[in-house]
This record gives C-alpha cells, structure tokens and sequence, in this order.
C-alpha cells in the first residue's frame, strides 16, 4: 500500500503518495483550478466572432483589417501549445502556468481598453501567446495530480470546458455585445483570471528541482517552430480570402511553412536538448491520438464553425439567437462527460472512441438533409446527438493518447494532442469555406442549366411574383424586375442549401474515414510510471 507523506512546508501541507499524486480533496480543487483556467483560454478562442462586426465599426477598420483580430491571436496560440512543455520544465509547471494565467488577464485587459485596430491585434497576440500554456499545461497537471485510476472523472471535468467552451464562446459573446458592448467581451476575463490565478498560487503543487533550466536553449528550434506553425495558421485563416494560390503571398507562406517544418524536424532530432521534444512521437498511442484529435478538431469547431454560419446565413438569426441554438448542445456535454468518464474505467477506451466517431459521423449525414425550410426544431437533436457523441470521444481518446506515456512525457504529449486538435479545428475551418464556395458554384451551374426563362413552370412562378408586386403598388416593369430579383434570391437560397449539405456530408466521411487510426491507440492504462519532469 502506497503510504503518504507531505511534500514540504512550504506546499502548505500537499499530501501525495509514493507515485507522486496528491491525495485527499485538495486534488479536486486543482482539477477544478486547471479547468478554469483552461476555459478562458478556450472561450477566447470564438468569442470574438460574433463581435467582429461591431469592433469593426467602433475602430475604423476594414472587413479584411478586423479578421486579423482572429487571425493574430490563433497563430500565438498554436506557436506556444508545442512550446508549453518545455517552458514548464525551463520555469516550473506552477510558475509557468501562474506566469500565463497573470499575462493571459492582463491582455484580456489591454484587449478591452484597444483605442486602434493596432492595439487591439497586438493584445491578442500577448494574449493568444500566454494562453496557448494554459490548455496543454493544465491537462498536464491532471496527469501529475491524479492516479491512473481516476484520469477519467479528472479528464471527464477538464472535457467539459475543452467540449463546452467553443459553445459557450458565441453564446456569451452574442449577449454582452449586445447587452454591454464588444469591450466586454474582454473584460469578463479579469474577474475569471484573478479568481483562477489565487486558486493556482494556493493550491497547486511547489515546482521541483529543474535540470533543463541549466541546458542550453534551443533557439534555433524556437525560430523555426515560430515560422513555420505561424506560416501554416496564417495560410489556413487567410487562404480562402486571398482565392489561395492565385496569391503570391497565400504561395509564399505555403511554401515557407514546409521549408520551415522540414528544416525545424531536422533540427529537433539533431540536438540533444529540443525546445520541442518529437521523439516522443515514437509512441504509436501519441501519434494515432494526435492525428485522430485533429479530425476531432475538425469535427467539434467544423460543425461549431457551418451550423451558425448556416444559421445566420439563411435562417437570418442574431448573434444571441445562433448562441442559444448551440447552448443545448453543450449543456449536454457538461452534464453527461461525468457519466461517460467513469465509463472509461469499465470499457475499453477504443471501443468507445469508435462509437463517438460513428455517431457523429451520423449526426453530419443527418445534418445533411436540410432544406430552405429547416429551422430551429430540425436542427436541436442532431446538436444534442452532437455533443453526446463528442463528449463519448473525448475523455476516451484523451486517456487511450496519453494514458500509456511514462509520465515525465506526458507534457510534450499533451502539447502534441493539443496542437493537432487547434490545427485540425483551423484545417476544417479553411476546408469548409473553400467548399462551401465550389460547391455553391457548383450547384448554381446545375440549377441553372435546369431552370430558363423561357421554361413553362419558370414562366409560371415569374407571372405570379409579377403579379404579387403589382398587387403591392408596383408598376408592371418594376414588378416583373422585383419578380426576377426575388426568383434569384430563391436560387441563391437552395444553393447555399445545398452547398452545407455537402459540407456537412464531407464531415460525416472524413470521421469514417478515421476509424483505422483506432487500431493504434493504446488501452490508456499506464504501466510504469515515472516520476519526474
């Protein structure tokens, strides 16, 4: 039996036991401390969106100029994610993650108080640079704090502000935008971050010993890590803006960000300390749960990214409407990943893994059937069914990717994990919007081929619009014009209809596509464990 012991006194009395876990209910505590700090960060990561158009107003800027509000803080963010391992071994995980939590506040700050689209994008950067180690570090901390035995009610509560937060994020944005004004979409992280950074001073675990902060650091890595994910964010956020490669500078950054991922894996293999440690990837757990967390990516934001914009778009909904569409959804997933969780003890973590990615590989087919007529009532079950199969994935998937590293590799394999699922959310981002314009295109051209004026029942709908304008005071050559107006917003409508169709059609595919990838996934069951960072 495992005996316990306190770890100094100035931990303020943490009990762990020999593997080096904290006992008693101070471990819930900072599960609770790691979650919150994790869902600021994550709600930053939509918020914003539903605010784009007032900030847009208010600073002066142009459509193209305020997406890089967006833009500016995804590229810090996913620049640290792989970073964060390596600085919490620099700096200790408590240090490092309070340091990130303190920054993260005050850019939400700066970000609030922005007199020029200038200031506003270089708060988001700092904020998108100290948030980018809270979402790797405090699923890290997790894995230090609790035994083998209980990552899957740990990891279940961690899953529900990862699964909620892209939910919550429009929901709360739509409201204090309208309520209070887009600067408070900022300012709600202060209260949030100060509560956050006292529980961490408190309760988490005193930093041991670090050997790496005496290693040479690897700047060398650190530059090329920063060109290249940089490079390869702002080809996926920018591409579908710039038509992709009939941009020089859409090529440009293609390019850049290969030659930078290339000359980067060379030069982590090569050192003896990396900033960013890759062969940690020989684990085949790790890299089949990094890659499947991708396709979770573009699963959870790609369906988080086409339902409101569907919603906007043609249901013509408010930015409060589309968030309270969404927030079902994500109640759902909070209160059921507890449950689900405690499952990951009792069932195979693969099998339940695949069930979530069938599941919702259906919910997409059956988000596929709507129609101009779709509303509200055709599109609650399939979000409910959504997250219910989401949260069936994600605390499985999370234990089967990491549960079986040793646990002084746990870090960079979080890091991985995370990174690949921000990446995997832009990728489905930039795939959406591209489709969505082909497919439109598409769809228009055959609609068009089928449908002439000079056809009979094409006659027909024209004469009866003619006629309903003229009813309305029009006179008969402006009517028929308002006629043939409207008769091409009909076009344009089932077009766009039909383009979504497809979108969500594509997704359902590409998740049974990634059943294999379960093969390769551990049982999520560590067998040695070591201590140490």
């Amino acid at each position: 039996m495992a005996t316990t012991k306190p770890r100094s006194s100035s931990s303020r009395a943490v009990t762990v036991d020999k593997a080096g876990y904290v006992q008693g209910a101070r471990k819930w505590i900072i599960a609770l401390t790691a979650s919150l700090a994790a869902l600021v960060e994550i709600i930053d990561t939509s918020i914003v969106n539903v605010a784009l158009k007032d900030i847009q107003t208010n600073l002066g800027a142009t459509i193209t100029e305020v997406g890089w509000v967006v833009t500016a803080y995804a590229i810090a963010n996913v620049i640290l994610i792989p970073l964060s391992a390596w600085l919490g071994q620099r700096f200790g995980q408590k240090r490092y993650f309070i340091f990130s939590l303190i920054g993260f506040t005050i850019a939400s700050v700066l970000c609030g108080f922005s007199v020029n689209l200038p200031m506003l994008i270089a708060s988001r950067i700092l904020q998108g640079l100290c948030g980018g180690g809270l979402l790797a570090k405090g699923q890290t901390i997790l894995y230090e704090t609790f035994p083998p035995a209980e990552q899957g009610v740990a990891q279940g509560l961690f899953g529900v502000v990862a699964l909620a937060g892209p939910a919550i994020g429009p929901t709360l944005g739509g409201y204090l935008t309208d309520a209070l004004g887009w600067r408070w979409i900022f300012f709600v992280n202060l209260p949030l971050g100060i509560v956050a950074v006292v529980m961490a001073i408190i309760f988490l675990q005193p930093d041991r010993p670090s050997t790496v902060a005496q290693q040479r650091v690897d700047w060398w890595g650190i530059g090329l890590l920063a060109i290249a994910i940089g490079s390869l964010q702002t080809f996926l956020e920018e591409g579908e803006k710039d038509a992709w490669f009939e941009s020089p500078f859409i090529i440009g950054l293609g390019i850049t960000a290969v030659i930078g991922l290339i000359l980067f894996i060379w030069q982590e293999l090569r050192v003896r300390n990396p900033a960013v440690d890759l062969r940690v990837l020989r684990h085949r757990s790790l890299a089949a749960g990094s890659l499947f967390f991708g396709i979770l990516g573009m699963g959870l934001y790609g369906i988080l990214f086409s339902v409101p914009l569907f919603a906007q778009t043609i249901l013509g909904f408010s930015a409060t409407q589309t968030g309270w569409l969404l927030a079902p959804g994500a109640l759902v997933s909070a209160l059921f990943i507890i449950p689900f969780s405690r499952l990951t003890a009792k069932v195979d973590k693969r099998l339940l893994v695949g069930i979530g990615a069938i599941g919702t590989a259906l919910v997409a087919f059956q988000l596929a059937n709507i129609t101009p007529q779709t509303g509200t009532d055709q599109l609650f079950y399939p979000l409910i069914w959504r997250g219910l199969a989401t949260v069936m994935m994600f605390v499985p998937l999370s234990m089967a990717t990491l549960g079986d590293l040793p646990k002084h590799e746990v870090a960079a394999g979080a890091g991985f994990s995370n990174l690949t699922r921000q990446l995997g959310g832009s990728i489905g981002i930039a795939v959406i919007t591209t489709v969505l314009e082909q497919r439109a295109a598409f769809h228009k051209v055959v609609l068009l081929a089928h449908l002439r004026l000079t056809d009979p029942q094409t006659q027909q709908r024209l004469s009866s619009l003619t006629g309903l304008f003229q009813s309305k005071g029009a006179d008969p050559i402006t009517a028929h014009q308002q006629a043939i107006a409207t008769l091409e917003q009909i076009i344009n409508k089932q077009v766009a209809v039909l383009a979504y169709a497809d979108v969500f059609r594509l997704m359902g595919i590409i998740f049974l596509c990634s059943l294999p990838l379960i093969l390769f996934l551990g049982k999520g069951t560590r067998g040695k464990v070591e201590i140490g960072h």
